[in-house]
């Protein structure tokens, strides 16, 4: 069975400066290695004029990891660079890291500092999306217990995918797996067999980990 796994949710693009150097992040999902540096090409192309363009990457497929220091000192951009994306468990993602120089040294602590902060800048503003199978299920509950339903989705690691407003709510759920059968059954005993959630399919695809709890 696939195991769940963590991708970009959208490209992101965010700029700080560290002692008059500009340090310009860019993240991308990605799904090859010849998506990815495309990527990092159209980058180069589009920041002919800095000095540095150091990227990485991270593909699910074959376990691949490369990365770049781009004429920074050895150890100091393309590693801790893909640190970030180690760390946060996220695969299939592309991130270029622009450097205009500013004049002042930062020092190899102060290029590892900086080149991680730029990435994990990007890959915050991208957001994290979890990929997974999900149970969908469909309830229809009556408005009093409209955010009950919901925070029980919520405590089964799951989310609300949808809403239909009439004379009740219905409610289109997407829950792990394993946790949908006793979602089902929990709803069933707080409502006395009142509301009984049916299961309307599966789906393998990629949620935002932000609205799961």
């Amino acid at each position: 069975m696939m195991r769940e796994y963590y991708i970009p949710t959208a490209p992101s693009e965010t700029e700080f400066t560290e002692k008059r150097s500009r340090f310009i992040g860019h993240v991308w999902r990605v799904e090859s290695e010849a998506e990815a540096r495309a990527h990092v090409e159209e980058m180069k192309k589009r920041y002919y004029d800095a000095r540095h363009n150091c990227w990485c990457y991270r593909l699910r497929e074959g376990g691949v990891e490369r990365y770049s220091d781009d004429g920074e000192p050895q150890g100091t951009a393309g590693q801790p660079m893909l640190n970030v994306f180690q760390r946060e468990q996220v695969e299939n993602v592309c991130c270029v890291v622009t450097r205009y120089f500013g004049g002042i040294l930062l020092g190899a602590g102060g290029l590892v500092r900086a080149y991680t902060q730029s990435a994990k800048d990007a890959l915050d503003a991208a957001g994290i999306s979890v990929v997974r199978r999900w149970v969908e299920a469909e309830l229809r509950v009556p408005y009093s217990l409209f955010e009950r339903a919901r925070q029980e989705t919520e405590a089964a690691g799951g989310l609300v995918d949808g809403a239909e407003y009439g004379a009740d709510v219905t409610l289109r759920v997407l829950l792990p797996e394993e946790k949908a059968t006793g979602f089902t059954d929990r709803i069933t005993e707080l409502t006395a067999g009142g509301v009984v959630p049916a299961v309307t399919g599966e789906s393998f695809k990629d949620v935002p980990r932000a609205g799961i709890i």
